[in-house]
């Protein structure tokens, strides 16, 4: 009777990948987080409890097949778990870096709920598409049949890629344009490399390349080239050019200097890193060092700013949040990498403006936390006569994004959009109010996870291949 591998919860503790101290890690821009050793890896994918529903597949956006992997992993058929996770996952070693797990397949994971620690879930993804890599398991695009239907795509961020890649592997001659100089969209210029090595996104952009797909960088759609000009190339066009338009604090002082928006900072330095010239980094106004620097919000975001001014050489770094720790948005994880590497979080804390030109601090507004708004969170509520003044050289504004004009900036009558600003689509085809015109991802969802996206731009891919099958089918009678 062969020896059972699997339960072994119960025995073996949970242990994350070695994380680099904080003082060391502060000191560049490397990701955190050691890599698993094989042995490790399968001792920790023997904690699953192979449970009868396994609700960490379920809260996973993209149903990846977690049990199947982990036991493939435990029993050291590496290979045969890349397959599983390939199956389903376009991208599993971003996701395996970069989803917060602590709310989707961990946070869900029974024997987490059961009091022995959740399966280190994110980091078995991540070891097991590493190794795929390290041994060439991972192969070039080659479709079986080529075919004459081409698709737009508009947009190089996961959403966009995911598309690319399922259409592309069914043979559909496909065009990604995109506005930057390089493909990735946030997952490139928006995720710090201490989270998300640029090197991980530029082999799969490598890969789509090199099995055919069609990548036109610097393509501005509504200026270098109209939208109704890419309609008349291709069979189909997916829009997937997630939100880029930030929020901003109406308040008194929100136009002096020093006062910046989070994706402008967060794009500065990961130009400074690829090499690029950038001179508003160089000038300081896009660079923390040696500035006393606030980060207003409490999202994922926000994490990625005050530790990316952490590492830029900040004297101090703060972050506001109008709420308390346990009303945050944020993953927990993150929040706690950040108070490691020295942040201070000022909660229940609203700016009330901008104090000096160029900016020399916060007016800031103690809060308390009310009656609960319609979602259920607690409203937050002002303390009057707690106003205090918190100095500041930078301040970044990091509150969230919403989505760009599309149908102005691209004169594209009839495409129509909610009243957020995101555009009208099936949440399961992503089929737009024009005929032949898809859009996934943050685009129609508001600004989410990047896993979303990919499990948007592989839904909609699909739903394309069935509604060229069907044209195809319809103009040969």
């Amino acid at each position: 009777m062969a020896e059972n591998l699997m339960l072994k919860f119960v025995d073996v503790p949970r242990i994350m990948p070695e994380k680099r101290l904080a003082p060391d890690r502060t000191q560049d821009f490397n990701e955190i987080y050691s890599d698993f050793v094989g042995s490790k890896a399968e001792e920790q994918a023997s904690r699953c409890s192979q449970c009868g529903v396994p609700y960490c597949q379920t809260h996973c956006p993209l149903h990846n097949n977690i049990p199947d992997w982990l036991r493939l992993t435990a029993e050291g058929r590496l290979k045969e778990a890349y397959e599983i996770s390939q199956a389903t996952n376009t991208f599993p070693e971003i996701c395996g870096r970069i989803c917060p797990q602590d709310r989707l397949c961990e946070g869900n994971c029974v024997i987490e709920k059961s009091g022995h620690g959740t399966v280190t879930i994110g980091s078995v993804e991540k070891y097991i598409t590493d190794t795929a890599w390290d041994q060439g398991w991972v192969k070039p695009i080659q479709p079986d049949l080529e075919l004459a239907e081409s698709v737009g795509i508009i947009g190089a961020g996961p959403g966009g890629l995911a598309a690319a890649d399922v259409l592309r592997r069914a043979g559909v001659q496909v065009t990604v344009y995109d506005r930057y100089d390089r493909s990735g969209g946030l997952l490139t210029y928006g995720i710090p490399s201490f989270k998300l090595e640029k090197e991980v996104v530029l082999k799969r952009v490598a890969q789509l390349e090199n099995g055919g797909v069609i990548i036109v960088n610097n393509c501005n759609v509504g200026v270098d080239l109209s939208f109704e000009s890419i309609r008349s190339k291709h069979d189909a066009v997916v829009i997937a050019t997630g939100v880029y338009k930030s929020r901003e604090l109406k308040v008194p002082g929100m136009d002096a200097d020093g006062v910046v928006k989070a994706i402008d900072y967060l794009t500065a330095s990961n130009r400074n890193g690829f090499g690029d010239d950038v001179p508003k980094f160089k000038d300081g106004s896009l660079n923390a060092k040696e500035k006393k620097v606030i980060v207003i919000g409490g999202g994922d975001t926000a994490m990625d700013c005050v530790r990316t001014a952490v590492r830029q050489g900040a004297t101090s770094v703060k972050c506001l949040y109008r709420r308390d720790q346990d009303n945050m948005p944020g993953s927990v994880r993150e929040t706690q990498n950040a108070k490691e590497e020295g942040v201070e979080f000022l909660w229940l804390s609203s700016p009330k403006e901008f104090c000096g030109e160029p900016v020399s601090g916060i007016s800031v507004q103690k809060m308390r936390l009310g009656s609960a708004d319609a979602t259920g969170r607690q409203r937050p509520e002002v303390i009057e006569g707690a106003d205090y003044v918190e100095p500041a050289d930078l301040v970044i504004e990091a509150l969230g994004f919403t989505a760009e004009n599309l149908p102005q900036l691209w004169d594209a009558e009839g495409l129509e959009v909610t009243r957020w600003g995101t555009i009208k689509a099936d949440f399961e085809t992503g089929q737009t109010s024009l005929s032949g015109v898809y859009a996934v991802g943050d685009i129609v969802r508001g600004a989410s996870l990047v896993v979303w996206a990919i499990r948007d731009g592989r839904d909609c891919a699909t739903a394309i291949l069935a509604d060229l099958k069907e044209l195809k089918a319809i103009a040969a009678e």
